[in-house]
C-alpha cells in the first residue's frame, strides 16, 4: 500500500505544476495584449501631435526640419511641439507654459499695469554757496587812513549795526564842517545841499543826524555792517592809506544759501524754476532742508553734459555752511493719466528694456518697453505695454532664462524672422538674453 500512496502524491504534485504553469502563460499573454494596446494609443497620439521643429537644447535658436543627431553636442535633437510654446490655444505667441507648483515655488509675483499721476523727479547732487544776492561791498569815496580796524580777518562774524573800521578823510571832514555852517546860515536850501553833499561822499543818514545834533565835525568817520553775516573778503589792514573806491570789507549774510547741483542732460527738461527741491547733507544725518529751484543756467556743462542747477534754501539757524556736500531732490511737476509700473519689473540689458507680462497664471512672454521717468519706486511706460495687463515683478529672471532656452525671444517684437507680417524689425531682438545687466 506505500506504493501507491507515493503515486498518488506524485500525481498530485505534478497536476499542480501543469496549473501554474497555464496560469502564468495565460497571465503573460494578457499583459502583452495590454501592452500592445498602449503602444499603439501613444503612436496614434504622437501621430497626431506633429513637431513644429527639432533643436539642440544646447543652442535652442537652431531650427531642424527633421530629427538626428546635433551637429553642435553629442546628443539627439529634440522636439518642439506647439502646446511647448504657448502651452494653450488662447496664450499668446512667444508666451511660455510654467508648472503651477514651480510658479508658487519661485515666488512669482504679479503687479498691475496702472494709470494715475506721477510725478518726474532728479535725484543728483550739489554743493552749498553764499546767497550771492547777499553779498554786500563796504568802500571809502574820499581818500584816507585806516586809524581804527575791529574786524582783522576773513572769516569773521559781524553783527548788525557792528563798527567795522574807523576811516579819517580829510575831505570829509570838511564836508561835515560845510554842514555845520550850513545850519548856522539857517538857509534851508543850502542846509539841505549840504546833507545831500555828505551822505554822496558816503555818511548815512543815522550819522548826518548825529553830526546836526552834537553840532561837532567827527574826525574819524566810522563803517559799520549792515546785516548779520561773516567777512568774505578784506581788503585793509590797521594804519593802511585807503584810495577812493578802496574795497574795505566784502560780507555775506547766510539767512539763505544756493545749492549748486548738476542736472544730467536727459533729465534737463523735467524741471523749471519755481519747482519744489529737497537738500539731505552727510554733515547733518536726519534732517532734510526744504528749498525752491531759483534758476537753470542757460549753457550746458560740455565735459559732464549736465546742466547747473541753482536751488535756494533758508537758513535761519545758520546751520548750512559753504562747501556742504548735499544729496538732493528735484521735483517736477506732477503729470496725470500716465502708464506706471513698479522698478523692479523692468529689465535692462543695455541694449534694450524688457518686462514680462503674464497672460494667465502659467503663461509668461517678454515684451519691449519704452521706459521715461522713475519716481518712488514706480516707472512710467512710454510704449509697450497696457492697463489691464499684469506684470512680473519679482521672479523675472528665471522666466526670461527659461524663455531664453525655449527660443520666445524669437517672437519678442512679433512674427518671427522671415515672416511677412513684420511689422517692426528694427526691434526684432537677438535669440536669447544671456547676461542681464540690469533689472530688479
Amino acid at each position: 500500500m506505500t506504493q501507491p500512496r507515493y503515486v498518488l502524491i506524485g500525481s498530485l504534485i505534478v497536476g499542480i505544476v501543469v496549473l501554474g504553469v497555464g496560469l502564468l502563460r495565460h497571465r503573460s499573454v494578457g499583459v502583452t495584449a495590454t501592452g500592445r494596446a498602449g503602444d499603439v494609443a501613444s503612436a496614434a497620439a504622437a501621430a497626431e501631435r506633429k513637431p513644429l521643429y527639432w533643436y539642440d537644447p544646447m543652442v535652442p535658436e537652431q531650427h531642424f526640419d527633421k530629427p538626428g543627431k546635433s551637429p553642435f553636442m553629442d546628443m539627439q535633437l529634440a522636439a518642439k511641439y506647439a502646446d511647448d510654446s504657448g502651452g494653450s490655444s488662447g496664450a499668446a505667441a512667444g508666451s511660455i507654459a510654467i508648472d503651477p507648483r514651480i510658479v508658487q515655488n519661485l515666488g512669482v509675483r504679479l503687479s498691475p499695469v496702472e494709470r494715475g499721476r506721477f510725478s518726474r523727479a532728479v535725484d543728483t547732487v550739489g554743493v552749498v554757496a553764499v546767497d550771492e544776492h547777499r553779498i554786500e561791498a563796504i568802500q571809502v569815496r574820499q581818500p584816507g587812513w585806516v586809524e581804527q580796524l575791529d574786524v582783522r580777518a576773513v572769516g569773521d562774524t559781524v553783527r548788525r549795526g557792528q563798527r567795522l573800521a574807523g576811516i579819517y578823510a580829510p575831505d570829509l571832514l570838511a564836508t561835515q564842517q560845510e554842514l555845520l555852517i550850513a545850519r548856522s546860515s539857517g538857509d534851508t536850501q543850502l542846509i539841505a545841499a549840504a546833507r545831500e553833499r555828505a551822505s554822496l561822499f558816503g555818511l548815512t543818514a543815522s550819522q548826518i543826524a548825529h553830526i546836526e545834533r552834537s553840532g561837532q565835525a567827527e574826525r574819524r568817520v566810522d563803517y559799520y555792517a549792515p546785516f548779520d553775516g561773516y567777512v568774505m573778503d578784506l581788503g585793509v589792514r590797521q594804519g593802511a592809506a585807503v584810495a577812493p573806491g578802496a574795497m574795505l570789507f566784502q560780507l555775506a549774510s547766510l539767512d539763505s544759501v544756493w545749492v549748486n547741483a548738476e542736472v544730467p542732460e536727459a533729465q534737463a527738461a523735467w524741471i523749471k524754476a519755481g519747482d519744489p527741491a529737497t537738500a539731505d547733507l552727510p554733515a547733518l544725518p536726519g534732517e532734510s532742508f526744504q528749498g525752491r529751484i531759483d534758476y537753470l543756467y542757460p549753457e550746458l556743462m560740455a565735459t559732464t553734459r549736465t546742466l547747473k542747477v541753482r536751488v535756494v534754501v533758508e537758513n535761519p539757524n545758520k546751520r548750512l555752511r559753504p562747501g556742504m556736500f548735499a544729496a538732493v531732490h528735484l521735483r517736477g511737476a506732477a503729470q496725470e493719466d500716465v502708464l506706471t509700473i513698479p522698478t523692479e519689473a523692468v529689465i535692462k540689458t543695455g541694449t534694450r528694456t524688457i518686462v514680462i507680462v503674464a497672460d494667465d497664471a502659467t503663461h509668461f512672454r517678454p515684451v519691449l518697453v519704452r521706459v521715461g521717468a522713475e519716481h518712488g519706486g514706480r516707472s512710467e511706460i512710454l510704449e509697450g505695454v497696457s492697463v489691464g495687463q499684469n506684470v512680473v515683478a519679482s521672479g523675472q529672471f528665471l522666466i526670461d532664462s527659461e524663455a531664453s532656452l525655449r527660443g520666445a525671444f524669437n517672437n519678442l517684437a512679433g512674427p518671427t524672422e522671415g515672416s511677412e507680417s513684420s511689422a517692426n524689425p528694427q526691434l526684432m531682438p537677438s535669440p536669447s538674453v544671456s547676461s542681464i545687466e540690469g533689472g530688479h
